[in-house]
């Protein structure tokens, strides 16, 4: 009974003790001028305008490059120039309040560093050429490592980087060791990582981009480099060719590329990796390649066993990856014996009517599609509707018809119109409905 008194006791004085303490924090208020206007928060890095108004360097080149507006927020003045400059006096004022006011939560501000400059980062870039002229791949990476520094540090450095021409820079310089020397695999992946760093590339970078030599190299490093590498290697491997049509057809004539860039997908290394190999595969896969070509590279990627790994990706995977699995799969069943693969796997069915309706519309529309390849393709061999009778038994009439109520492009509407034909035909067998299906769906407004 005591104890329990006490400690009731002490908890009351601890309680009082914090309300004084809260009134005292609440009565120490943050300055006007060290607010930053646009957030109202404590400036960190607090830079000034050409209107001569402070703001924290974060919330103003938000203001400038993110939503570009070239007016002073506060004044409504266009500015004269688009580089804030940093307000030195009022950083040291703001550090000494916080010192100040220490006993109150509020920590000393650290000092920020110097933004890259077009001049700094110029030097390095020549220095690289320079470097590169001699054929010095140490110092090459070394020079590559403060890009990559300088790139991690803040949006403004990345984007006086991009400005100074860097990719070009670094494309031409992972061109020049491209060759059969292995000694350079370390610097070569260095660059490689450098590159990645400033994706996406403009478009004018992505039309220069990826000499014959180059797609060679990223093809060996693909095969044979470090996960990092590989991982580096196909994320500007799917840039190059998203952008153009001649580097794809130079990929696929390169030897081993196909396995290569398969062999992420069987033996994935984190799912950026997954995500930007389905995305080369489906830009190899689609009819945007001519079709001789497309049924070659199509029937590559199958005797690998590309469609079962897919059918087992779509499991279980996040809707990123689904989205462009499901993309791929379309892709594989564009030719017979795509659809041959797609068809007799058991899987099939049930994981492609689970991903209608369920992870995203373009998930959707690729699953209504492989649908009713899957049935057209059945009615062509002369078998019995199977695909029908397995698409009713886990729920599918009900989705496509919901399909049609809540809204999607005419070419699904019409597929899923077709669909729902022919499940009608099997109605009277037992169908499966998961009420978790459409927990996430929206109607219309």
């Amino acid at each position: 009974m005591i104890s329990a008194y006490r400690n009731r006791r002490t908890s009351t004085k601890v309680n009082k003790i914090k309300k004084v303490m809260d009134v005292v924090v609440d009565q120490v208020t943050v300055p006007e001028h060290f607010r930053c206007p646009i957030s109202l928060e404590l400036m960190k890095d607090p830079v000034i305008l050409s209107t001569g108004i402070t703001y924290d360097r974060e919330s103003i080149e938000k203001w400038i490059y993110e939503d570009g507006k070239h007016t002073c927020p506060v004044t409504g003045v266009v500015l004269t120039s688009l580089e804030p400059v940093p307000n030195h006096t009022i950083r040291r004022m703001i550090q000494d309040w916080c010192v100040e006011n220490k006993s109150y939560g509020f920590d000393r501000i650290p000092t920020p560093r110097a933004p890259a400059s077009s001049y700094q980062v110029a030097e390095i870039l020549s220095k690289i050429v320079a470097m590169t002229a001699k054929r010095n791949g140490e110092g090459v990476t070394e020079l590559v490592v403060k890009i990559k520094s300088l790139e991690k540090e803040s949006e403004k450095n990345m984007r006086c980087i991009v400005s100074n021409g860097s990719t070009r820079i670094l494309f031409e310089t992972f061109d020049a060791f491209s060759d059969e020397n292995q000694e350079n695999a370390s610097v070569l992946e260095e660059i490689l990582s450098g590159l990645t760093l400033i994706l996406p590339f403009d478009h004018n970078t992505e039309s220069g981009l990826g000499s014959n030599q180059s797609l060679r190299t990223i093809v060996k490093i693909l095969k044979v480099g470090t996960l990092l590498g590989r991982r580096n290697a196909v994320l500007v491997l799917k840039e190059i060719m998203s952008s153009n049509q001649t580097k794809l057809n130079e990929f696929t004539k390169i030897e081993g590329s196909i396995e290569a860039l398969a062999k992420l997908v069987l033996e994935p290394i984190d799912n950026t990796t997954t995500n930007a190999s389905l995305l080369a595969i489906y830009h190899l896969v689609t009819p945007s390649t001519s079709v001789n070509q497309k049924e070659a590279i199509i029937t590559t990627f199958l005797e690998i066993g590309l469609t079962e790994m897919l059918i087992e990706l779509l499991v279980d995977c996040t809707r990123s990856v689904c989205e462009k699995a499901l993309g791929v799969l379309e892709g594989l069943c564009t030719i017979n014996q795509g659809l041959e693969k797609a068809y007799n796997n058991v899987l099939t069915i049930p994981v492609v009517v689970k991903k209608l309706l369920r992870v995203s519309d373009i998930a959707t529309e690729f699953s209504v599609s492989i649908l009713w390849i899957l049935s057209k393709y059945e009615k062509s061999i002369g078998e019995e509707e199977n695909v029908a009778i397995e698409a009713l038994q886990v729920g599918a009439f009900q989705k496509l018809l919901l399909l049609l109520q809540v809204g999607s492009s005419l070419k699904t509407k019409e597929k899923a119109g077709d669909l729902l034909k022919g499940l009608n035909l099997h109605r009277g067998n037992v169908e499966c409905i998961e009420s978790m299906d459409f927990k996430n769906l929206k109607r219309p407004v």
